[in-house]
């Protein structure tokens, strides 16, 4: 699945770093939600193309994540 986003639609979105991310760390990653698509990006390049996934995909990544964690 492709979505297109135009550089004016990433900069409208709303991005919130990862509750695992700190601002000194080397992992920062961040996620901007809309109704169909999630939207993660790396925040210390805010310049590249965020990856683009379906929310079902998210939400089937998020169930799978956290069952790993235990």
């Amino acid at each position: 699945m492709s979505f297109k986003l135009s550089a004016g639609d990433v900069a409208e979105l709303e991005w919130f770093k990862s509750s695992y991310s700190t601002d000194d760390g080397p992992s920062c990653v961040e996620v901007a939600t809309t109704p169909r698509t999630i939207h993660v990006r790396d925040s210390k390049d805010v310049q590249l193309r965020p990856l683009c996934f379906a929310a079902t995909a998210w939400a089937d990544f998020v169930s799978y994540a956290s069952d790993s964690e235990r």
